[in-house]
C-alpha cells in the first residue's frame, strides 16, 4: 500500500502557483457551502510517518480555508481526566458538529498502531481493536459523517533527511524530539504494523489515502483536491430529495407469550419488611460504593420502563445511600440542537463517570429502539443498527472499568391507569402527568413489542437487563437494591 507513495511524486512551482489560487477559492467556498447545508459532519483523520508534513498540511488547510469553522484536535498522552475513562471518550468529546469540520491528530489508530510496533501488544489484540475501529467508523458513516482518513508516508531514507532538517533550522528545531529519534529507530516495524492497519481498516465507507510526504507541493494539492471533490460530491447527493430516507413505524404482531407477560406482577413486599429491608440494602450499597477497590471502577444504572412505572421513586432510595459528591443523575429527554448535530450516542459518551463516580440514567441511549422507533423518529435501518451500536458501546465501557446496570421497570396497564389517575388528583404529582403520557399509553402494544426486541437483543453477560415487576414499589425497589449491591460486589471480587 505505501509502495506508490515512495515513487516522489513532485508538483513544480509553475504548476503550483497555478493551482492554489482556484484550489483554495474552490475549498473555501465548498466550506461554506456545507455550513450553510448543516446535514453531516467531515471528520478528517490525519496519521502518517514523522517528518512526513502532516502539521505542515494541516496549517495549510486552516490557512486556505476558514479555522473558526475548523476544530482541530492533537491528542498525545492522555491526561488525568481522560485515564479515569474509557480511551474512546476524548474522541467522542472531539467530533465536530454537522456542518463543521474536525481534523484529529493521534486519533484512535495511533496508540494501537504505536504500542504493537514498540512490541507491547500481540496481533491478536491490535485485531481486536481495529475491529472495533471499523464498528465505530461505520457507525459514524451511518450517522450521516464524511470520513477521510490520510497517511503521510515517507522512506526511511527520507524520514531521516527531513528529520535532520528540521533539526538544523533553528525556527524548526523545537519540532524535534529525543522521542521522534527513539521512533525513527524503529522504523520498519512501525511501517509493518501500520501496512497491516492500513488493509484491516480501509473500507469502502471510509477509504485511506497514502499521501506520498516528500514534496509539500504535492502533498497539499493532493489532500486539498480530494477533499474538496468528495465534500462537494456529497453534498450535491445530499441535495436529491429523492435520496432522503422517510422514518416510519414498523408495525408487527404481538407475541402475547413475549417476555413482559411471563413477569408475575402480583409480587408484593409488606411496608414492615421493605423499611427493614430499605435499611439493610442502603447500607450495603454506601459501604460497597466507598470501598477501596471501587476507586478502580465506576458505575453507571440505567433505568428504563413504563411510565409512572417508578423510576425517579428507585433513584432517590439509590441516591439516599450515596455520597451526593460521587454520583449524577441525567435525566434524557428529546435530544438538544447541539445533540442532534452529533452522532446519537455522543450525548451519553461526554456524560461517563469518572473512575470511582457514579451515573444514574432516567431514561437512556435505549431511546432509540423504544420512542424513536415506535413513533417514528428515525428510520428502521437507524433503530435496526442501534442494537449493535449500543452492544459495542456497552462492551467498550465494560472492558474500560464500568459496571452497567439495567433495569426495566415494569407495570400492568391497570396500575399505569391508576397511577396516572393518581397524579391528576395529586397536586404536588401533577407535573409527572403530560399529554404525551396519555399519548404513549395508546400505544402500549408497540412499546411492548420493542421493549422484548430490547431485550432480546441487548441483554448480555457483560451488561444483562434485569426487569423489575414494579407493580408494587416496594417490592421492586429492594430488587433493584438488591441487583445493584450483588453486581457491585462481584465486580470488586473481580479486581482482587
Amino acid at each position: 500500500m505505501f509502495e506508490s507513495a515512495e515513487l516522489g511524486h513532485k508538483v513544480d512551482k509553475k504548476t503550483y502557483a497555478k493551482t492554489v489560487p482556484t484550489l483554495r477559492a474552490d475549498l473555501l467556498d465548498t466550506q461554506y457551502d456545507l455550513m450553510q447545508s448543516g446535514r453531516f459532519p467531515v471528520i478528517i483523520l490525519v496519521n502518517g510517518v514523522d517528518g512526513a508534513g502532516k502539521g505542515e498540511t494541516v496549517n495549510l488547510l486552516n490557512e486556505w480555508m476558514d479555522p473558526r469553522f475548523i476544530e482541530t484536535h492533537a491528542f498525545s498522552d492522555p491526561t488525568d481526566e481522560e485515564r479515569e475513562r474509557p480511551p474512546m471518550w476524548r474522541f467522542w468529546r472531539a467530533l465536530p458538529p454537522k456542518g463543521k469540520i474536525g481534523i484529529l491528530f493521534g486519533n484512535w489508530y495511533a496508540d494501537p498502531i504505536n504500542r504493537h510496533a514498540m512490541g507491547k501488544t500481540q496481533l491478536a489484540e491490535l485485531d481486536w481493536h481495529l475491529a472495533e475501529i471499523n464498528r465505530f467508523e461505520k457507525m459514524l458513516v451511518d450517522e450521516g459523517a464524511l470520513i477521510f482518513k490520510f497517511w503521510f508516508h515517507l522512506s526511511r531514507d527520507a524520514q531521516k533527511k527531513r528529520l535532520k532538517a528540521l533539526e538544523k533550522d533553528p525556527k524548526t528545531r523545537w519540532r524535534i524530539t529525543a522521542d521522534d529519534w527513539r521512533a525513527a529507530k524503529h522504523y520498519a516495524a512501525h511501517v509493518e504494523v501500520s501496512q497491516h492497519t492500513l488493509r484491516l481498516t480501509s473500507q469502502g465507507y471510509a477509504p485511506w489515502t497514502v499521501v506520498d510526504g516528500s514534496d509539500e507541493r504535492y502533498r497539499a494539492v493532493t489532500v486539498g483536491t480530494i477533499l474538496r471533490d468528495s465534500i462537494r460530491k456529497r453534498l450535491a447527493w445530499e441535495s436529491d430529495a429523492t435520496r432522503r430516507i422517510t422514518a416510519a413505524p414498523i408495525l408487527h404482531p404481538i407475541d402475547s407469550g413475549n417476555l413482559l407477560n411471563r413477569l408475575d406482577l402480583s409480587r408484593k413486599l409488606a411496608r414492615k419488611a421493605y423499611v427493614e429491608e430499605l435499611e439493610t440494602w442502603q447500607g450495603r450499597l454506601n459501604l460497597l460504593s466507598r470501598h477501596p477497590r471501587f476507586s478502580k471502577l465506576s458505575l453507571i444504572v440505567v433505568f428504563e420502563g413504563s411510565d409512572a412505572a417508578g423510576k425517579g421513586g428507585a433513584i432517590r432510595r439509590i441516591t439516599a445511600s450515596l455520597d451526593a459528591r460521587h454520583y449524577q443523575i441525567v435525566p434524557v429527554a428529546a435530544p438538544s440542537e447541539e445533540e442532534r448535530a452529533q452522532p446519537y450516542l455522543w450525548r451519553f459518551w461526554r456524560r461517563l463517570p469518572r473512575l470511582g463516580g457514579i451515573t444514574m440514567f432516567d431514561r437512556s441511549w435505549y431511546g432509540r429502539v423504544l420512542v424513536e422507533r415506535v413513533e417514528g423518529y428515525c428510520s428502521e435501518a437507524d433503530w435496526m443498527r442501534a442494537y449493535a451500536e449500543i452492544n459495542d458501546f456497552e462492551e467498550q465501557i465494560t472492558v474500560a472499568g464500568v459496571v452497567v446496570v439495567k433495569f426495566w421497570l415494569a407495570i400492568s396497564r391497570e396500575e399505569q391507569l391508576r397511577r396516572f389517575k393518581e397524579r391528576e388528583a395529586t397536586r404536588f404529582k401533577r407535573f409527572k402527568i403530560t399529554d404525551d403520557d396519555w399519548r404513549n399509553r395508546d400505544k402500549w402494544p408497540l412499546y411492548e413489542e420493542a421493549v422484548c426486541h430490547m431485550v432480546d437483543r441487548t441483554s448480555t453477560e457483560i451488561a444483562p437487563w434485569t426487569l423489575v415487576e414494579a407493580n408494587d414499589k416496594y417490592y421492586a425497589r429492594i430488587k433493584i437494591l438488591k441487583t445493584l449491591c450483588e453486581r457491585l460486589e462481584a465486580a470488586l471480587r473481580g479486581k482482587d
